[in-house]
């Protein structure tokens, strides 16, 4: 960072899962309050992949020698994308385990993020486990965001649903995804927001200054499960 800052030069971490486009229209919901003061949400992520001793060979092998697997290589993902939707953490507590014998690291676990907004937010991995998609890679697994108004679903086809509180039906905020493109064309849309953002249309996300934030609460992670506890932390805005 202090290099960068001395040279003038802007540093931009190419995290794009908050690009996808259901997070955005899950954010544009947050921020016009259509499900009200949101409480609790939840991210599943079941991929699929990774059973037996033949786990991520095919894909990225490296995988199986990673001694920090899902926190360090998959959920830091979401650790940045729930800041995005529901601002700074203020507590971690995770608890990790190793499913596949086949790997090195943890395959599994449960995080739970104390947000200063009063959200709190639950990351449930399972690397084993799979979700309703054609493709398991388009959004890794589903959503729940719940409001005292209300309720957002993601599904594995990229839709975003809601559902108003006490009501049966949902109504479709966001279409099935449609494009070729990984995880909604969400590198093509984090691309275009550096571009814009450098011709003075917006401000830049994912600084490496900010991102710094999303690393730390990472390395927090690690240290909540290994001593068993909550921990407070300093999670950014």
């Amino acid at each position: 960072m202090a290099e960068a800052q001395t040279a003038g030069a802007h540093l931009i971490v190419h995290e794009n899962f908050r690009f996808q486009p259901w997070y955005r229209a899950i954010k544009a919901e947050l921020g016009q309050g259509s499900i009200g003061e949101v409480q609790n949400a939840t991210f599943r992520l079941r991929p699929g992949d990774g059973q037996g001793p033949r786990a991520y060979l095919d894909r990225q092998p490296y995988f199986q020698t990673m001694s920090r697997f899902l926190i360090h290589e998959t959920a830091v993902h979401w650790v940045d994308t729930f800041r995005f939707l529901f601002g700074q953490v203020t507590h971690v507590y995770a608890d990790l385990r190793r499913l596949n014998p086949a790997i090195a690291g943890e395959d599994a676990g449960h995080v739970i993020f104390d947000h200063a907004s009063g959200v709190r937010a639950l990351f449930d991995g399972n690397r084993h486990l799979d979700h309703v998609a054609d493709n398991l890679r388009r959004t890794m697994g589903e959503a729940w965001i719940e409001g005292t108004g209300g309720t957002l679903t993601l599904y594995g086809d990229g839709s975003v649903t809601r559902r108003a509180f006490g009501q049966r039906d949902e109504i479709t905020v966001y279409p099935k995804d449609m494009s070729r493109g990984f995880g909604g064309d969400c590198v093509h849309a984090l691309q275009s927001h550096v571009i814009a953002a450098m011709q003075g249309r917006g401000s830049l996300e994912n600084t490496g200054q900010d991102y710094l934030t999303v690393l730390g609460l990472k390395d927090a992670i690690y240290a909540s499960a290994e001593a068993g506890q909550k921990l407070a932390v300093d999670g950014g805005g």
